[in-house]
C-alpha cells in the first residue's frame, strides 16, 4: 500500500504528463493542382509547432486524424502547405475549414494563451484572489491576461517573473504579488 507522499507525487507526476490538444491553425483554401493550402495561425506558437510537433487535424478537438506535413513552399504569408496524402485540389478541397492541431505536454508554453484557461481565478503567491480571467491578448512584446476585478480590468504579463503556476484542478493561476502590478 502506498503512503500519503508516494500518492500525492504520483498524482504530481500524473497531472504534470497530461497532455491537451490546442489549435494552430486554420486552412483557409487550397493552393495550387497539388494539393498545398494555405494556413492562417491561429497561435503566436505556430511557427514553433508547425515543423516540430506531430499535427492532427479536424473541426473540433473530439475528433481528430493525425496527418504529417510533406513540405513547406514559399515565404512569409505566401507559404504553401503540402500534407501526405492529398495530392489533388480534389482532395485539399477537403481540407478548407478544418484546424491544425498540435498535443501539447502540460508544461508546453502555449498552454499559457490556451482559450481554455477563460474564466480561471487569480490567485497571488499571497494568497489574495484577484479576480477572473476574461481573456488573453497577444501582444508584440509578450502576451498578457486581462483579468477582471472589482468592477476594473487589468492586464497581467505573461511572463515567467509573474506566472507562478497554472492549476488546472482548481481552476486557478498563481501569479506574483508586484507592487504596481495590481494596483
Amino acid at each position: 500500500m502506498q503512503n500519503k507522499v508516494e500518492k500525492e507525487r504520483g498524482l504530481t507526476l500524473l497531472i504534470e504528463n497530461l497532455k491537451s490538444v490546442h489549435p494552430i491553425a486554420k486552412i483557409t483554401h487550397t493552393s495550387g493542382l497539388n494539393g498545398s493550402v494555405r494556413l492562417r495561425p491561429l497561435s503566436r506558437y505556430f511557427e514553433d509547432y508547425i515543423e516540430d510537433k506531430p499535427l492532427m487535424l479536424g473541426y473540433n478537438d473530439i475528433r481528430l486524424e493525425v496527418i504529417n506535413l510533406e513540405f513547406i513552399n514559399g515565404i512569409g504569408k505566401k507559404r504553401k502547405f503540402k500534407f501526405q496524402g492529398f495530392d489533388s485540389i480534389i482532395f485539399a478541397k477537403k481540407l478548407v475549414g478544418k484546424k491544425v492541431f498540435i498535443e501539447a505536454s502540460s508544461q508546453d508554453k502555449i498552454n499559457l494563451i490556451s482559450k481554455g484557461l477563460l474564466g480561471y481565478e487569480i490567485v497571488t503567491d499571497k494568497g489574495e484572489k484577484f479576480g477572473y480571467l476574461r481573456d488573453v491578448m497577444w501582444l508584440p512584446n509578450n502576451d498578457a491576461y486581462v483579468i477582471n476585478y472589482a468592477g476594473k480590468e487589468y492586464l497581467i504579463p505573461i511572463i515567467p517573473e509573474i506566472i507562478i503556476s497554472i492549476d488546472h484542478i482548481s481552476n486557478q493561476i498563481y501569479i506574483k504579488h508586484m507592487d504596481g502590478l495590481l494596483d
